[in-house]
């Protein structure tokens, strides 16, 4: 009996600590950018084709729904998804941002992923100060892992 209860207790916390390193994507900059400041974290912004952009899909497959990932981003960056759908219904504000950092960030293709240090500057204004860029990596979550680190 004393042996079940064990067991239970096992698979009981082993449950909650995986739902515990769920991620949250924001699609707000500003928002993102002041959680980023108050965290003392970098953005990592997804510049993504969520509905229609096979290497996007396969990212977020192959990484960022992996355990590894799931833990590293919680401890490392905030997460922002810039979205460019073709068949899903998307805000007029999100688009216009979405398409503004694109710009900004020269975006061409899909996956890009930005690294970013949100800094307030002397106007009050937030800027982006940039660390590096990649996308997709072949290898598993740790290669793209290691890849991530070498430009934080």
């Amino acid at each position: 009996m004393r042996k079940t209860i064990y067991i239970f207790l096992i698979s009981f916390f082993t449950i909650v600590f995986v739902n515990a390193q769920e991620l949250t994507w924001h699609t707000d900059m500003s928002k993102a950018s002041e959680f980023a400041m108050q965290e003392k974290k970098p953005l990592l912004m997804f510049f993504t084709g969520s509905d229609w952009c096979g290497w996007c899909i396969r990212l977020q497959k192959e990484v960022f729904k992996t355990d590894e990932f799931k833990k590293w981003a919680n401890e490392n960056v905030v997460l922002v998804e810039l979205d460019f759908p073709k068949r899903t219904p998307q805000d007029a504000n999100i688009k216009a941002q979405n398409r503004q950092l694109q710009s900004i960030f020269k975006v061409r293709g899909y996956p890009t992923i930005w690294f970013v240090n949100p800094e307030i500057n002397s106007e009050k204004q937030i800027n982006l100060r940039s660390l590096g860029s990649t996308g997709y990596v072949a290898g598993g979550p740790i290669k793209w892992i290691d890849k991530a680190m070498s430009m934080l």
